[in-house]
């Protein structure tokens, strides 16, 4: 099952998810939100929507704006609403 890991705490991990752009997008309830912290960025895809975004802190070590979710996406990505997705270094594996 996909999992995404930084600093070798698993993040997310869901055996359900939805594939953008080669970006694997967990469901809300699978993410373990004490490693997240909103951010203030906010930025547009022109098929996407508004993408808003969290900081992925793990043993105080922040990685600014490594995670993003669309709240309310346009209809072409209604499937991926509040799911969240990494980069910035946080590993996303396919799983075992």
């Amino acid at each position: 099952m996909p999992r995404a890991i930084w600093k070798n705490a698993v993040i997310a991990e869901s055996t359900t998810f939805e594939t953008v752009e080669n970006n694997v997008y967990f469901p809300p309830g699978t993410v373990k939100t004490e490693y997240l912290r909103a951010s203030d960025t906010h930025t547009t895809c022109p098929w996407k929507g508004v993408a808003s975004y969290y900081d992925v802190i793990v043993d105080g070590q922040v990685n600014k704006d490594a995670a993003w979710y669309y709240a309310n996406p346009k209809d072409a990505a209604k499937n991926i609403k509040d799911h969240i997705a990494f980069w910035k270094g946080v590993t996303v594996e396919a799983g075992r």
